[in-house]
């Protein structure tokens, strides 16, 4: 749970930061427009919060598959570094290649090096941040 918070904060901000500095409220729309469509741009606080709420889901079950994992395969714990970066790349993945092409977010290119510095972020803001909070909520 406590890596799922880390993580959605952390991924929020850099998303923010990297995609939207001036106009953060466009981040949580995004990713409210994966269950409104574009109509998400237009719909103010209630895309805002939907899409604050959505994104907290997405990194709080990514945490639980993760530790849910770990409770089957150990090495899940005692290699927690490499394990979460792999993890991220896996999240990384899903997200890219299962949920936005099934979601209703209006579907736009991504300039190769946002798509790589965004998959090097899910390694550090995301695997591997979760997977040390379970390792060290395990002990």
């Amino acid at each position: 749970m406590v890596g799922g918070v880390i993580v959605a904060v952390a991924d929020l901000l850099y998303a923010i930061v990297v995609y939207s500095p001036r106009q953060p409220i466009f981040i949580p729309q995004t990713v409210a427009s994966g269950l409104l469509g574009p109509r998400a741009y237009s719909e103010g606080a209630y895309s805002l919060v939907l899409g604050i709420l959505l994104h907290f889901l997405i990194a709080l079950t990514a945490a639980a598959v993760y530790f849910l994992a770990s409770r089957y395969l150990s090495f899940l714990i005692t290699h927690s570094v490499a394990s979460g970066l792999a993890y991220g790349s896996i999240v990384f993945a899903v997200m890219h290649m299962l949920v936005l092409p099934l979601s209703a977010v209006p579907k736009t290119g991504i300039h190769p090096a946002y798509m790589t510095l965004e998959f090097v972020e899910h390694l550090f803001v995301v695997g591997l941040p979760i997977a040390l909070s379970v390792r060290h909520y395990s002990r």
